[in-house]
């Protein structure tokens, strides 16, 4: 399967740390790219990041790292030393691809800025990741995921009407950046093939939650409004959201007039379906918390899983609102393969979630666990060396 994946004899130089950047190299090894990990003596930061951390009588690895490195190959490299600096630049004239998210200016202080690689290596493709970009005022400020969250407006249209600004539970600035550097680094390498060229792309935290933003974003740039925390409603779709019932919630998505209809007849809401009021989608909307006060008393009387059966078999899209432990031990989860248990250096095993696609008609493997610090170094410098 190996050979057969998209990025087969790509080889990838991860000078990243923390998760935007190592998000963006596992996917690229999910593809198949050879994916170097250089890190600096001590490591990623993220090994440090915990607890929690998984342990073995022979190590002990930090569970975000774990999460990000996947399909991966470590080196521990001093760039402040000339051996290191040596090994480096060999790496990267192997390379179709250097992935980086220091500051911007730091590696062409090291001499390794995008001038200077391309002049000796045209075909190299340099991906940088920062938090406010290569140019303007912020240039040189340190990017972190709560700080774009905060400063890219979707802390202030998160969380629960009336409430205080809230930040999304995940990194999703990092998480987002680091899928649009892998969007553009893959665009790259369609390019090279026209053209026998690498170019150099570059994502920012910062403009990435604001392209997050999309539909919020749109309302203020058509409208002027500015948005602000509907909890989990939609601003233009009732009902749409998580609704409580008798022992939980439950999330429900009626993006039009026939399906609540169907949605009342399913769960005998008889007044509210014949109410004129909440006939279509816009008078749902301009009364909105009268429906979801008469709501709240008509699905009470059902369990969750009630109320799935019944908007199931009348083809309303619904679901429930799971914890972790729930994730990973529906049917559905477990049939995909989600979880993938991998022999690990340190740790004898471990489990990582698997890649997020099917290509031809079969999953991506986990082919490598997540490395130990410098797992590879003598390997990838023996390589370097032949």
């Amino acid at each position: 399967m190996t050979a057969n994946l998209p990025l087969s004899g790509i080889r990838v130089a991860d000078f990243t740390r923390v998760l935007t950047g190592p998000f963006c190299t596992m996917l690229l090894g999910d593809l198949g790219a050879d994916v170097i990990k250089i890190e600096p003596p001590g490591g990623d930061d993220t090994r440090g990041w915990g607890p929690p951390f998984q342990e073995s009588e022979h190590g002990r690895e930090s569970s975000y790292f774990l999460s990000v490195n996947r399909n991966k190959r470590s080196v521990e490299l001093d760039l402040k030393t000339p051996e290191g600096m040596d090994a480096a630049r060999k790496l990267i004239a192997g390379s179709d691809v250097l992935v980086e998210n220091f500051r911007p200016g730091t590696l062409e202080r090291l001499g390794l800025g995008w001038e200077a690689l391309s002049a000796v290596h045209p075909r190299l493709i340099y991906a940088s990741i920062s938090g406010f970009g290569q140019t303007g005022p912020y240039r040189d400020r340190a990017g972190y995921d709560v700080i774009a969250q905060g400063m890219g407006g979707m802390m202030s249209y998160n969380g629960e009407v009336g409430g205080p600004p809230l930040r999304v539970g995940v990194a999703v600035a990092d998480v987002f950046a680091g899928s649009l550097i892998t969007q553009a680094i893959l665009a790259a390498l369609f390019q090279r093939e026209r053209t026998g060229r690498g170019e150099r792309v570059d994502v920012n935290l910062l403009e990435s939650v604001i392209a997050l933003g999309s539909s919020q974003v749109g309302r203020y740039l058509a409208t002027g409004e500015i948005p602000v925390p509907v909890g989990n409603d939609h601003r233009s779709i009732v009902p749409y959201g998580t609704v409580a019932c008798g022992d939980g919630f439950v999330n429900i998505a009626v993006g039009n007039d026939a399906l609540w209809r169907r949605f009342c007849a399913a769960l005998e809401l008889t007044e509210l379906g014949a109410d004129p009021r909440f006939a279509t989608n816009e008078g749902r909307v301009n009364s909105r918390a009268e429906l979801d006060s008469l709501m709240l008393g008509g699905l009470a009387r059902f369990t969750r899983q009630e109320i799935m059966e019944r908007l199931e078999l009348a083809g309303v899209p619904c679901g429930p609102v799971n914890n972790m432990a729930e994730v990973f031990a529906d049917p559905h989860v477990q049939a995909r393969g989600v979880a993938v248990e991998v022999e690990h250096a340190s740790l004898g095993h471990t489990t990582v979630t698997s890649p997020p696609w099917d290509i031809g008609g079969q999953t991506l493997p986990v082919r490598r666990a997540p490395p130990t610090l410098g797992q590879h170094t003598a390997e990838i410098l023996g390589e370097l060396e032949g």
